[in-house]
């Protein structure tokens, strides 16, 4: 059984700090979402991941764009990546880092549900024969993915795996699962688009993409939940988790 080696200190580096966990649930409304998995380079794959996690076969990495024009914090955008594993038997999606086009929201998400993230432009446009997003942080394009000669898709098909968020809680530093609800109100999946990916913008060199897998697009609502559990970040899932 494959596990991560890497150290959990360097994952700590830069993770938000939750000052509370009893967080109330909040609904997203009306959101565009688009998802692309593409298969990375071996090499580094367990040295992605802490101890408390194990390497998907072939390693993997995930885009998830959120354009929520309805929020509590006003109309948002976040572009998130992740690294495709599992926690125990659960598939799970490690959260490098995410970019935000709106800095309240941006902080509200932080210390709401952990995620670690860095102001940016975040362009979404859906056309007839293509999704794209173009994420730009510091000037510079970051992220461009797509979703091209889309086919519609039973809503019920597209998972999308909760994440597993590196954060400081008054526990110390953990590994947050955070597990949103997308009600799909459509969906497509089409052949999926990996124009460009800068790791270093994200917070991590080592990610190198190698094979664009799967792109799939919908419409949902979408719930932030209650938070549920912790995880030791040292630990396996087995002996390490923390009900909240």
């Amino acid at each position: 059984m494959l596990i991560g080696t890497g150290e959990p200190a360097a994952l700590a580096k830069g993770a938000p700090t939750m000052e509370r966990l009893d967080i109330d649930a909040a609904t997203l409304p009306g959101a565009r979402v688009l998802q692309v998995l593409c298969e990375i380079d071996s090499a580094s794959r367990c040295e992605l991941l802490p101890p408390a996690l194990h390497p998907t076969l072939p390693p993997a990495v995930s885009w998830l764009v959120y354009d929520c024009p309805d929020t509590p914090w006003g109309p948002t955008r976040l572009a998130q990546t992740r690294i495709q594993c599992r926690s125990g038997t659960r598939p799970r999606g490690l959260l490098v880092s995410a970019i935000c086009n709106n800095p309240v929201a941006g902080r509200a998400l932080a210390e709401g549900w952990g995620y670690r993230w860095e102001p940016g432009e975040i362009d979404f446009r859906r056309g007839y024969d293509e999704v794209r997003s173009v994420v730009h942080s510091g000037g510079e394009i970051a992220l461009e993915i797509g979703l091209r000669e889309p086919s519609p898709l039973d809503p019920g098909d597209i998972q999308f795996v909760a994440g597993m968020h590196p954060v400081h809680t008054p526990r110390g530093f953990r590994l947050l699962q955070c597990d949103p609800t997308h009600a799909e109100a459509a969906a497509e999946r089409g052949l999926p688009l990996v124009e460009s990916f800068e790791a270093e913008a994200w917070g991590d060199s080592r990610i190198e993409p190698v094979y664009p897998v799967s792109a799939a697009y919908c419409t949902a609502d979408i719930t932030l939940p209650t938070l549920r559990y912790l995880c030791k970040p040292d630990e396996l899932a087995f002996t390490g988790t923390e009900k909240i």
